[in-house]
C-alpha cells in the first residue's frame, strides 16, 4: 500500500482507496447504466459538442463518454489516474485512447490540441483541496484550443438529500470558516477510507470556471433523478463553458 505521504496531488488515501477497490471498478459500468444522472450529461455533452472533433475526458473511469463519442466519430482520450479503471475503459472503448494521468499536474496531452473537454459525474469534487482542483480547470483551458468547448459536472452542498444536518452544517460553515466549507465526507462504500467530495454552491462553481479564463455560456440545474430541478432539490449542476 502506497503511505499517505507519497499520494499524488489533491488525492487523499479515501480517494486512493476508492479508485483501486476491485469491487468498485468491477461495479462501475453497471452503475453508470443504472444512473440517471450519467444519462443526462451524456444528453447534455450532445448539445454542446455539436460536431465531431477531439475530445478529452478529464476523469474517464471506465471509459463511458468516450466510447458513446467514439462511436459517433469523435477522436477521445481519456485521462484517469486508476489503472484498474483505465483497463476496464480500454476494453470497453478500444476506439479511443486512455492514459495514466493526475488531473491536477500537467496532463500527458499536447496544449491547445482539443475541440471538446469534459469532466464528468464530480470527478472535480473528489480532488482534495481548492489549489488543486483550479489547476484541473487549468488544464483542462490549457488543452482547449481557441474557442473549444468544456463541460463540468459539480455536486451542490445544499441538496437536501444530504441530511438536514449536513445542509444546516455547510450553511454555518460558509459563515464563519468559509474555505472549509463545501467538504462533505460520507462513509466508503467499498471497504477504505471515508470518500471526501467537495460540493458547490453554482456562483463558486461559476467564478471558478470564470476565474480559469473561460466564458460561461449555459448552466443546467439537475435533480437527483436527471431531471430539471430547483432549490433545495438541486443535486448538481452541468456548465458549459468557452475557451475563449
Amino acid at each position: 500500500m502506497i503511505p499517505d505521504w507519497q499520494l499524488p496531488a489533491g488525492v487523499d488515501r479515501g480517494l486512493w482507496d476508492y479508485l483501486h477497490a476491485a469491487d468498485m471498478v468491477a461495479g462501475y459500468d453497471d452503475m453508470m447504466h443504472a444512473s440517471a444522472l450519467a444519462r443526462a450529461d451524456i444528453a447534455f455533452c450532445e448539445r454542446a459538442f455539436p460536431s465531431a472533433g477531439r475530445l478529452l475526458d478529464l476523469g474517464c473511469g471506465t471509459g463511458r463518454l468516450c466510447a458513446h463519442f467514439a462511436a459517433r466519430g469523435f477522436e477521445c482520450v481519456g485521462v484517469d489516474l486508476s489503472d484498474e479503471m483505465l483497463t476496464k475503459a480500454r476494453a470497453n472503448a478500444p476506439g479511443a485512447t486512455f492514459v495514466k494521468g493526475n488531473l491536477a499536474e500537467p496532463l500527458p496531452v499536447p496544449d491547445g490540441s482539443f475541440d471538446y473537454a469534459a469532466c464528468l459525474f464530480s470527478t472535480l469534487g473528489m480532488v482534495r483541496g481548492a489549489e488543486n482542483r483550479t489547476r484541473v480547470l487549468l488544464n483542462a483551458h490549457r488543452a482547449l484550443k481557441p474557442g473549444g468547448r468544456f463541460v463540468l459536472h459539480v455536486h451542490n452542498r445544499y441538496y437536501r438529500g444530504l441530511g438536514r444536518g449536513r445542509v444546516w452544517g455547510q450553511w454555518l460553515k460558509s459563515l464563519v470558516a468559509p474555505a472549509r466549507a463545501g467538504d462533505i465526507t460520507m462513509p466508503q462504500a467499498y471497504g477504505g477510507a471515508p470518500l471526501t467530495l467537495h460540493h458547490f454552491t453554482r456562483r463558486i462553481a461559476e467564478r471558478l470556471v470564470d476565474s480559469c479564463g473561460f466564458r460561461m455560456r449555459e448552466v443546467c440545474a439537475l435533480g437527483a433523478n436527471g431531471e430539471p430541478a430547483t432549490g433545495s432539490r438541486v443535486y448538481g449542476w452541468l456548465l458549459l463553458a468557452v475557451r475563449p
